[in-house]
């Protein structure tokens, strides 16, 4: 059979069989850091501050502006409440989870040659969290036009019988397992629904490449169950220094780790005489890890003692990553007036050859004027070109592809934020504003992000105390499948952060 003599081909292609996509690329750009209470509190503006454990990964000057060593580790409580819309049916979610997402110091060592203008130097490291991927919910409703099979029918259009099928005397899961070792991501999800009986070839030949569905009529029940877990976590190491305490340097070398857990999990029931399948419960897993680097160059500019300025720019990250993933299929139908269950279910987990993505690089520019010990304000004015997301091999011919899509869906898009801190005694009281721009060139697709943050911090000499809350809110459209059935729920999210920090000098 055809089968075999593909053999030195599916070895070649390996790196294509499983179909990443855009919103892989969008979710390993993004770089929200958490960050400290104070941080948190003035909506993270601390480009041209520093002063603060968070700010050093906004700009890697920060750190110089410490005149004592200095220690911070901060607690969150993250809560996300979602309202999830499909087809006029409405269910809310809400996930919550308690973390440490910071950890720091800073050492300064004073320069003691009266001579030298580079008065001090530091060296920081710092570990953030800059990405939560912890999501459960739920979308249901009626679909009028569009059945599951759909997806599966739109992978097996076009396919050879043989290329979708089992050789004789194979089991489901060799028969999984050498498809897609030969063929592909695609043909297996062809031949699950062929297993499945979503679809039947209109001839019972090898060449065969059309196929008669099995599914048919309106009104198709669909529920949809999204669950993922994870983290994109940041470490960074610093190197600053001042220079005659006007002008501020500083570098980040920045280690990047990705845990990412998802599993999605679809019923579709059906009472519509003219299809035979009734019934289909589809589930995908999917378990992604990755590394990375990046670097950061930034600097501080004292204008005059209260007006400060502040550029910074960020690498992109280099990725490599590697992923799993498991299906399982189960479907009913009637044949013969009779309900027959049939459960194809692989048993295999594929894993998949490394690849490599480059995340888009980041310009930060930051001004802030500090009224003496009374307060301070403070802006930062970001710009990142998602568009320059980049899979790699680029010479992949799946990777080129989604490499032109990245460039002609996602933009250039911008983000500020506002903070402010009042100090009176021992207490400061901050607030803070933020806006980011979808990465998308339709931001119906995935929405801008808006949010506002306020905080409460009280100094005890060489220990302080600090509190914020903060929240903000995003829509989006999210697709469940990227063929076939390509119906969107749409998500409104609430994100609402209770952090405390607690800082030292040391």
């Amino acid at each position: 059979m055809k089968k075999l003599l593909m053999l030195g081909i599916g070895l070649i292609s390996s790196s294509i069989i499983l179909a990443q996509d855009i919103t892989d690329a969008v979710r390993y750009s993004m770089d929200e850091i958490q960050g400290t209470a104070r941080f948190r509190a003035m909506s993270g503006a601390f480009g041209a501050l520093g002063g603060d454990m968070s700010a050093v990964n906004i700009n890697p000057a920060g750190s110089a502006i410490f005149n004592n060593s200095h220690a911070s580790l901060t607690l969150g409580y993250f809560d996300e409440n979602s309202d999830v819309t499909y087809f006029n049916t409405t269910n809310s979610a809400s996930n919550n989870n308690f973390d440490l997402n910071q950890l720091g110091a800073t050492f300064v060592f004073i320069n003691t040659n009266p001579n030298s203008p580079w008065n001090k130097f530091t060296f920081s490291m710092a570990y953030d969290r800059s990405a939560d991927y912890d999501r459960d919910w739920l979308a249901s409703g009626v679909n009028p036009t569009t059945s599951i099979g759909e997806y599966f029918y739109a992978y097996a259009d076009g396919q050879r019988l043989d290329e979708i099928s089992a050789l004789p005397g194979e089991t489901i899961s060799e028969a999984y397992n050498e498809i897609g070792r030969f063929f592909g991501f695609g043909n297996q999800q062809a031949f699950l629904g062929f297993e499945g009986f979503i679809f039947d070839p209109v001839m019972d030949t090898d060449d065969n490449t059309a196929y008669t569905r099995n599914f048919a009529g309106t009104n198709f029940q669909q529920d949809y169950a999204f669950a993922s877990r994870g983290y994109n976590g940041k470490l960074a190491f610093n190197l600053a220094s001042s220079y005659e305490d006007r002008l501020y340097f500083g570098v980040n070398l920045n280690a990047h780790f990705i845990n990412y857990e998802r599993s999605t999990f679809l019923r579709e029931t059906n009472d519509n005489a003219t299809s035979s399948i009734r019934r289909v419960d589809f589930e995908n897993n999917l378990l992604t890890t990755g590394s990375g680097f990046s670097f950061q160059l930034g600097g501080i500019a004292k204008l005059t003692e209260e007006f400060r300025v502040g550029l910074s720019y960020n690498s992109p990250t280099w990725f490599r990553i590697n992923e799993e993933t498991s299906q399982y299929l189960a479907t009913t139908r009637i044949e013969n007036g009779t309900s027959i269950n049939q459960v194809v279910n692989p048993n295999v987990i594929n894993i998949f050859p490394e690849y490599r993505l480059q995340t888009p690089g980041k310009l930060t520019g930051s001004l802030a004027y500090v009224f003496g010990r009374k307060g301070l304000l403070s802006f930062d004015y970001s710009v990142k070109d998602y568009a320059n997301a980049e899979f790699r091999p680029t010479s992949d011919v799946f990777f080129s592809d989604l490499n032109n899509d990245i460039t002609n869906r996602l933009q250039n898009a911008v983000s500020y934020r506002f903070g402010g801190e009042y100090r009176h005694k021992q207490f400061s009281f901050r607030g803070g504003y933020r806006f980011e721009e979808s990465p998308y060139a339709d931001n119906t697709f995935f929405g801008d992000l808006t949010g506002y943050s306020f905080g409460l911090g009280y100094n005890f000499g060489n220990v302080t105390a600090d509190f914020s809350f903060s929240q903000a809110e995003r829509d989006l459209n999210y697709q469940l499948y990227n063929v076939g059935l390509t119906s969107e729920a749409n998500i409104q999210s609430r994100f609402t952060d209770v952090v405390l920090s607690l800082a030292f000098n040391i």
